[in-house]
């Protein structure tokens, strides 16, 4: 018992260390480019401005996966063109995910997408991966 306690502040300060090195990771959930995508890159901007450290998987499908094609823009203010906006958070480091079910559904090819956008086999799927394996919060602006 007596060893357990002089090895206890070092078990400690160990713990304390690990919790130091924990970094924040989110998943930000949009499935509807019209009523989510310039909501969710405002808030995800915010995020890194005041949580510059957090990483960061926008996983798309559905409706979503419009928001990361070519010309794309906000259908309510035509001067917001998702591309620039997108490609501004990657360069902070945020990964921007196109489900490839909703691409065969829909019968989209993968080079009518921006090149900022990267490709999952199921958007669901990669959600709940995200989530259950690899911790990751989840939002849905």
């Amino acid at each position: 018992m007596r060893a357990l306690f002089r090895f206890l502040p070092a078990l400690l300060l160990a713990f304390a260390a690990c919790g130091a090195w924990a970094q924040d990771k989110v998943v930000y959930h949009i499935d509807n480019t019209e009523a989510q995508a310039t909501k969710g890159l405002r808030n995800i901007r915010n995020h890194l401005d005041v949580a510059p450290d957090t990483k960061i998987i926008v996983v798309t499908h559905a409706e979503g996966v419009d928001m990361l094609m070519e010309g794309a823009h906000d259908k309510k203010n035509p001067n917001i063109e998702y591309a620039s906006l997108v490609s501004a958070l990657k360069a902070r480091g945020v990964r921007f995910e196109v489900c490839e079910i909703t691409l065969k559904s829909r019968n989209l090819p993968k080079d009518k997408f921006i090149m900022d956008a990267d490709f999952t086999p199921s958007g669901v799927v990669r959600i709940g991966q995200l989530q259950t394996r690899e911790h990751y919060a989840y939002i849905k602006p």
